[in-house]
């Protein structure tokens, strides 16, 4: 009974932090561009490395569908979209020093392209792009940074491009909520820029006690200038646009 009562006092606390949280909102303007992270088959596909524990996730949130929204609409209005994508070659395997998930990720060979230089085998492996997503991010308005290496874009040019493309302002998606795109968050916020989140355009693992898009959706509540749904955001480009 006493554990009941702590968890009721635990669930109330919560909600009524999350009511008194500010929202300082987000407007899509002509500075704004959109950012999706990893939208590639390891993680998206049935026959992606990872799909055992995030699919559940991603087919809950009909990620897949709303990440192509995303590219629709970018497209219809001519907006910037750039990808974060995540990829490992032969002399990433020999890193000394690794975190879990890095472990896994490697053990799993989830992004592997086999050369820098060269995409013999890229196609259609777990590092290409999910098959719907292809003819957006060929167009003109989509740009593709270097690949980030572990989580947060600290070791690719996504901040760099999104600067010289006169961007301050960020509406994220892709995967995976509590890796990558929270990661993505917090380095854009850090240097500066205004990030809003797009919370069913993601997923994350699922694993016996730990629920890896339940924990990024409260640091996306407390943490993003704004948490938006797809049509939500949709929307708001649309209104922008008129």
């Amino acid at each position: 009974m006493k554990n009941i009562k702590l968890v009721a006092f635990a669930l109330l606390l919560a909600t009524q932090m999350h009511a008194q949280l500010p929202d300082p909102g987000f407007k899509v303007d002509s500075r704004t561009a959109i950012v999706i992270t990893d939208p590639q088959n390891d993680f998206l596909s049935p026959e992606g490395a990872t799909w055992n524990v995030v699919g559940k996730s991603v087919t809950e949130n009909h990620t897949v569908a709303n990440l192509e929204q995303l590219f629709k609409i970018a497209k219809e209005e001519n907006m910037t979209v750039f990808v974060s994508p995540h990829y490992y070659f032969k002399h990433d395997h020999n890193w000394q020093i690794e975190g879990a998930l890095e472990a896994l990720m490697h053990k799993l060979n989830m992004f592997d392209r086999t050369d820098v230089l060269y995409t013999v085998g890229f196609e259609d492996s777990g590092a290409d792009w999910l098959e719907p997503y292809k003819k957006y991010i060929g167009e003109s308005n989509v740009i593709v940074t270097s690949p980030h290496k572990v989580y947060g874009p600290e070791s690719n040019d996504l901040a760099l491009q999104l600067r010289k493309h006169g961007f301050d302002n960020v509406i994220l998606a892709g995967m995976s909520a509590n890796l990558c795109t929270e990661s993505h968050m917090r380095d854009l916020i850090e240097s500066g820029f205004k990030v809003a989140v797009v919370k069913d355009a993601t997923a994350a693992a699922i694993l016996p006690g730990l629920n890896g898009y339940e924990a990024a959706l409260v640091n996306f509540q407390m943490i993003a200038s704004h948490v938006f749904t797809t049509q939500e955001i949709v929307t708001e480009i649309k209104n922008f646009s008129k």
